[in-house]
């Protein structure tokens, strides 16, 4: 039914909210599974997810009935106590990954914050003073906080909030050979989205992977992968460092591992771990009970290997689509990306329109997002149904067929 009587609109943001976001007009109320409805009962299909945060959907039954349950146990204690759900959690992420040790916090830039400190401790740890260089990459992005927003590559993230954390360097993604002219014994650690996602949903080669590990190891480095988006199945596999032959030391963990409920997570071997000793790092609301009830059901669900086949199979439905779209249009230059993290970069003449086409797909009821100014970006549910997919596919050629003509 529609909400004729609204006690809250879009003008509403303008007047309460902080200005550094610019929501769209519509005011989403209520979603479920891959579709969203807003405060005038219009449908939209939803291929942004929350920015690959809703990975099971909306409104996911068994999400639902864990947290409604968990809620009538223990909501938060503290991190002067443990609880069941963070334990059991941290059991299973490790029992799944490389890891022995997880630290838990509320969002991404949390996990690399943590990251990042743990790097520059253990590095004095071991090695004494002088051992702090971090190395990380042009357009890539690790969060808002004042050090990972200055490790992010990109300067107008960072720019403007007066003097920046020390010894962070840059060299473009996916160039081996800046990286080794960089690094030495000064070098505490390397950082990257082994998928980068901000930066215009950019893989990385898998050869040089295996020469960054390799320099990692020389100059005794930490590789540390920025998973928060490319991890918990995005890219078909439970984190996407297990496409590969190499392991990180230290992994974050955010987005999807709550599927919209916040929790974040960093990850590392017991050697690694040991410098984050009593009191040096900590976080009021991580390993909060609830969050960890929700995160629990959430890898239990997409850990499983028939779980992730399917995310390959709706990737490649995902590719068909759009190169179809393409076929009639020509407006990608390229298709990219990998599982149901996928971008579409629009062609020389089209370039900078990302934004608009992304508006103008919403005027057609679906949901989807840009990566920089000349990439639209993918990331929906990893639940989606094909059927949705093949709808919201129809009103993305409908939204780019009005936009060429306008």
């Amino acid at each position: 039914m529609t909400n004729n009587a609204k006690d809250v609109t879009r003008e509403d943001f303008d007047n309460v909210m902080v200005p550094n976001y610019a929501p769209a007009a519509m005011i989403p109320v209520r979603g479920q599974g891959s579709r969203v409805w807003d405060q005038d009962d219009n449908e939209y299909i939803d291929f942004a997810a929350g920015i690959a945060v809703s990975c099971l959907g909306h409104c996911y039954p068994p999400l639902v009935e864990t947290l409604q349950k968990q809620s009538q146990k223990l909501w938060h204690v503290s991190n002067l106590l443990t609880n069941e759900p963070a334990l059991r959690l941290a059991g299973k992420l490790t029992d799944l990954t490389f890891a022995d040790k997880i630290f838990f916090a509320n969002s991404g830039a949390e996990a690399n914050e943590a990251a990042l400190k743990l790097a520059r401790r253990y590095a004095l740890d071991k090695f004494g003073e002088g051992k702090d260089q971090i190395i990380a990459f042009n357009k890539g992005f690790h969060g808002r906080t004042f050090f990972t927003v200055t490790v992010g590559g990109q300067a107008s993230y960072s720019d403007g909030f007066g003097p920046k954390p020390g010894a962070i360097d840059h060299v473009d993604f996916n160039d081996l050979a800046a990286v080794e002219a960089l690094m030495s014994d000064k070098t505490c650690a390397v950082m990257m989205e082994p998928l980068q996602g901000e930066g215009g949903i950019h893989a990385s080669n898998q050869q040089f992977l295996i020469g960054v590990r390799a320099l990692c190891d020389k100059y005794n480095a930490l590789l540390i992968f920025d998973e928060v988006q490319t991890g918990v199945g995005r890219t078909g596999t439970f984190y996407a460092y297990q496409h590969t032959d190499i392991k990180p030391d230290i992994l974050t963990s955010a987005k999807g591992l709550g599927a919209g409920f916040p929790i974040a997570a960093m990850l590392t071997t017991d050697r690694i771990a040991k410098s984050l000793s009593v009191g040096t790092h900590g976080s009021t609301y991580g390993g909060n009970p609830l969050a960890c009830s929700i995160a629990e059901v959430v890898v239990d669900t997409v850990s499983d290997d028939a779980f992730l086949t399917q995310i390959k199979v709706k990737s490649a439905i995902f590719k068909d689509a759009l190169a179809q779209i393409n076929d009639q249009y020509a407006i990608f230059s390229d298709i990219r990306g990998e599982g149901l993290l996928l971008g579409a970069e629009l062609a020389e003449q089209h370039q900078g329109q990302a934004i608009a086409i992304m508006n103008q797909a919403a005027q057609a009821g679906l949901l989807i997002l840009v990566a920089g100014a000349n990439v639209l970006r993918f990331t929906p549910a990893l639940n989606i149904p094909e059927h949705d997919i093949h709808a919201g596919m129809k009103k993305l050629s409908l939204a780019i067929e009005k936009w060429l003509s306008a």
